[in-house]
């Protein structure tokens, strides 16, 4: 039972980097931007459905909105102000760029929230026990709605008008802009819908580890970047085995080996896996022609 039990933790905790893993893929899938302040803004999607819970005492399920709402306007800000200037720059000065938004958001929480530790009220709440198992509902609800996701961003992707635009984008934005389509606006909304997603994310990660700060969102973007690189940075469902993987062996790691090695464990793997699969698990190789 035990396996079991550590399964389904790994299993809940790697959904929440898939969540996040899968902003980082679309940014990168379409923008070929690697948007390293993603993990704060997971940071002020908690912080976000906090203060609607408690300080305006509105529903936790409109809390989730209210912080969907923000980041997705948050998110589009930091395109247009941050990023799209450097859209033909170097990728050196967007990683300095995306390394300087994070430090901003990460201060102006400390400046408005300060450091101390605030406890999250979970947005679902209780235990299911059977046979001897005993499993959140948190931690179920976060296996469903990753999944919910991940199907429903995969759909939009390929079936909608917006989707398809983003994947020319993709392919050549130079072509995609002589074919009518609006880079601006679409890379806008590929930044839109990851910081949706962050904010979900956010509200997840502070549901089944209860202790917003500052940092909160630090840890998390790392290790689902680790995540998107592992399933292979620009594949939706790269980003979705990545995520579930990195979280099944953090878990047993932490079970079975150390608590204080879990993280160095999950890093080298990563490096173990890049070296016999530089393109990640369901990455594709891309031949560039001289």
């Amino acid at each position: 039972m035990e396996f079991l039990s550590y399964l389904i933790s790994g299993i809940s905790l790697g959904s929440v980097y898939a969540i996040i893993a899968l902003g980082y893929t679309m940014v990168y899938g379409i923008a070929k931007m690697l948007n390293f302040a993603h993990g704060d803004v997971i940071m002020v999607g908690g912080y976000m459905s906090f203060c609607a819970m408690m300080y305006l005492g509105v529903n936790k399920w409109l809390s989730i909105l209210i912080a969907m709402a923000v980041c997705t306007l948050l998110g589009i800000l930091i395109e247009a102000f941050a990023y799209r200037p450097l859209r033909r720059a170097t990728s050196l000065a967007v990683l300095i760029t995306a390394i300087g938004v994070s430090y901003l958001l990460q201060n102006s929480a400390l400046l408005i929230w300060s450091s101390n530790p605030k406890v999250f009220p979970s947005v679902v709440s209780g235990t299911l026990n059977a046979g001897g198992l005993s499993v959140s509902y948190v931690s179920l609800f976060t296996v469903a709605a990753c999944i919910v996701i991940m199907v429903a961003l995969s759909l939009f992707i390929s079936k909608t008008k917006i989707g398809k635009a983003m994947r020319a984008c993709s392919e050549d934005k130079d072509a995609a802009r002589l074919m009518g389509i609006n880079v601006n606006f679409t890379i806008s909304v590929t930044f839109a819908i990851g910081s949706a997603l962050a904010a979900i994310a956010g509200v997840l990660l502070c549901s089944s580890y209860p202790t917003l700060t500052p940092t909160t969102g630090a840890m998390p973007g790392i290790k689902a970047f680790t995540a998107a690189v592992f399933g292979g940075i620009g594949s939706i469902p790269g980003a979705f085995l990545g995520g579930i993987l990195l979280g099944i062996i953090e878990s047993f790691a932490k079970a079975y080996i150390s608590t204080q090695l879990s993280n160095s464990i999950v890093f080298a793997v990563l490096i173990v896996v890049l070296l016999v699969r530089p393109a990640g698990l369901l990455g594709k190789k891309i031949t560039e022609k001289v």
